[in-house]
């Protein structure tokens, strides 16, 4: 109890006032929102899809947080959170500046606002332990399904989804994502990466039952994965697999693991599959070797366009406008730093790279502190800030081949890791102290300015 009090000296009023977390209503309403987000209940119901939805619950969700505002005083101090408020303020006052602010205005601003709010409904509503777990719970489960739901209508229906040309009039089947989803086989496999850090951090560190159903899982998944033939998606789960290896205490048996999934899934692949995957390597004796070179040179280009207004670039969401009169394709960005650099210019790119530093360093933050206070009831943060770092670099190396700057990943990611640092040091004083003295450290500005204790 003495360090606490010593920590409310250090930080004047870190335990004044009595905020409690925000209402179960308004975290129960989010919750729903990410199930009917992920899982897109408006095209399972089309006459729920009519009210439309999404909108009605940002609207109900951005109420509640507003009638509630006075516990939230204070949170926009995180690193985090205010980077994220630079990069909005830019694409505010930089509008009159872009080459379409039009376009930006009347077609693009919408998504980056629906793909932003994930950020700031996480960090105001994901509070308290319980919520962080059910948080994370929920988005898994929603990933999983989202997995399994294609690839079982893959195996008792033929079910595909999408297909790729590999010349000469003949095309290769590809799976995608269910007919009520709306993700290609690329962002399947991007969801499939995205899920394997948790499944494998949480559940196999936990108890018996917890690896049994990884156990069950992770196959369905990883030949899920094979279906795809996203070779963004496999290069992405090396980057998983490194990070596994290296905090595995048993490489040697990881090792024959990999090894054996790695021949299984060759032996079930067929001729046009190992075909894709082989064009990784140059060994492709199809299109798909062409369509590797023509990525590669389309990133460049992609480049190259951003350097046609490099200070404050074309205009949010506007990479396909550009890329049409510029370039002459109107496919949208597959590259992340390519978009940012076309639509926000280096200013605005510069910024959102500055955000994601801030969000690596509140990982890293929480990987010191979580080692010098290991316990039995930091298991679960310490497996989850593991999870979270291979997410990171994981989405690092697929925004080469992925959009991002309107689309949710980042933004509820970053949220997600905002949160669970909280949730760390809020765990470390509530063990330093009484459950009375400690609840306070609920509230968000308990939190910015509280001092480093490694």
């Amino acid at each position: 109890m003495a360090s606490v009090i010593s920590n409310a000296k250090a930080a004047p009023g870190l335990l004044s006032g009595d905020r409690s977390p925000a209402s179960s209503f308004s975290f129960g309403i989010f919750i729903f929102f990410l199930i009917d987000f992920f899982l897109h209940l408006s095209a399972r119901f089309p006459a729920y899809g009519v009210i439309r939805p999404t909108l009605v619950l940002v609207l109900i969700i951005s109420l509640c947080l507003f009638l509630q505002r006075d516990k939230f005083k204070g949170w926009t101090k995180d690193p985090v959170v205010s980077t994220l408020g630079v990069l909005l303020l830019y694409i505010l006052f930089s509008l009159p500046l872009v080459e379409w602010p039009g376009s930006v205005l009347k077609n693009n601003l919408g998504d980056f606002v629906k793909a932003v709010v994930f950020f700031y409904f996480t960090v105001l509503l994901v509070d308290t332990e319980k919520r962080l777990k059910i948080f994370f719970l929920v988005f898994v489960v929603c990933q999983i399904l989202r997995i399994l739901e294609p690839l079982a209508l893959n195996v008792t229906q033929g079910y595909w989804g999408s297909s790729t040309h590999l010349g000469h009039g003949e095309f290769s089947q590809r799976l995608a994502g269910a007919p009520s989803d709306v993700i290609n086989p690329n962002e399947l496999g991007f969801v499939i990466v995205t899920v394997i850090p948790f499944l494998h951090y949480i559940l196999w560190s936990s108890n018996l039952k917890g690896r049994l159903l990884y156990l069950v899982l992770l196959p369905p998944i990883m030949y899920a994965l094979i279906l795809t033939q996203s070779r963004g998606a496999f290069v992405a789960l090396l980057v998983i697999g490194f990070f596994i290896f290296k905090e595995s205490k048993r490489k040697m048996m990881l090792i024959i693991v990999a090894v054996l999934v790695a021949v299984l899934g060759w032996q079930v692949m067929t001729d046009e599959q190992k075909d894709r995957y082989l064009s990784l390597v140059g060994k492709s004796e199809t299109s798909n070797a062409a369509s590797v070179d023509g990525r590669i040179q389309g990133m460049l280009r992609e480049f190259s366009l951003g350097l046609e207004r490099p200070i404050v670039g074309h205009g949010l969401g506007t990479t396909p406008e550009a890329k049409t009169h510029i370039i002459g394709s109107r496919q949208a960005s597959h590259n992340l730093y390519a978009e940012l650099l076309i639509e926000l210019g280096f200013v605005g790119a510069f910024i959102f790279i500055a955000f994601l530093v801030k969000v690596y360093r509140r990982l890293l933050d929480s990987s010191k502190f979580l080692v010098s206070r290991q316990g039995e009831n930091k298991n679960f943060y310490i497996n989850l800030n593991k999870a979270l770092v291979a997410v990171f670099w994981m989405y690092a190396a697929y925004s080469f081949n992925y959009w991002g700057l309107s689309q949710y990943y980042w933004y509820l990611f970053a949220g997600s890791v905002v949160v669970s640092h909280r949730m760390i040091r809020i765990s470390d004083n509530s063990e330093a102290g009484s459950e009375a003295g400690m609840k306070n450290y609920n509230k968000f500005s308990n939190l910015v300015d509280l001092p480093r204790r490694y």
